[in-house]
């Protein structure tokens, strides 16, 4: 398997305790996440958030209500860098991006697949959006290697 991440630019240095497969194995168990975003006065909005990362894509998921403050905020901004971060324990990762709202209808229905995968079956919303996430950099102490 090749890397499942873009290059990681200026990342900080941190100790890597895992390979490609653990970084998948931490990404695929049920955990919380947050999700980390600018609001227009710059302050940062933090929330917790069931969120999904596609090795293929290099895309972080995380499904909402079109209503929300992220899904709102983010919306008015395309392209806004955000981070998804986990803990459990020691062990940490922190995605970093830029995010990209969507209601359609394929990207929903496959943001909430994944969501089901990971945590359970969401529950109806009418209203849902998806929040993507290009992935453009990868902290932490659970991250692939780089080859």
């Amino acid at each position: 398997m090749g890397n499942t991440h873009p290059p990681a630019g200026d990342e900080v240095a941190v100790p890597h305790t895992a390979d490609e497969d653990a970084f998948l194995d931490f990404w695929r168990e049920r955990r919380l996440c947050m999700l980390a975003s600018p609001r227009p006065d710059g302050s940062i909005h933090q929330v917790p958030v069931g969120a999904t990362y596609d090795p293929d894509r290099h895309l972080v998921r995380v499904i909402c209500s079109a209503t929300s403050y992220k899904a709102r905020n983010l919306a008015a901004h395309p392209g806004t860098r955000v981070s998804v971060s986990q803990v459990q324990g020691r062990m940490w990762c922190t995605v970093e991006g830029t995010a990209a709202v969507t209601r359609e209808a394929d990207a929903v229905a496959e943001a909430e697949l994944r969501y089901t995968e990971r945590y359970r079956a969401p529950r109806p919303n009418a209203d849902r959006a998806v929040i993507e996430i290009t992935v453009t950099r990868v902290l932490g102490n659970v991250r692939p290697e780089r080859g």
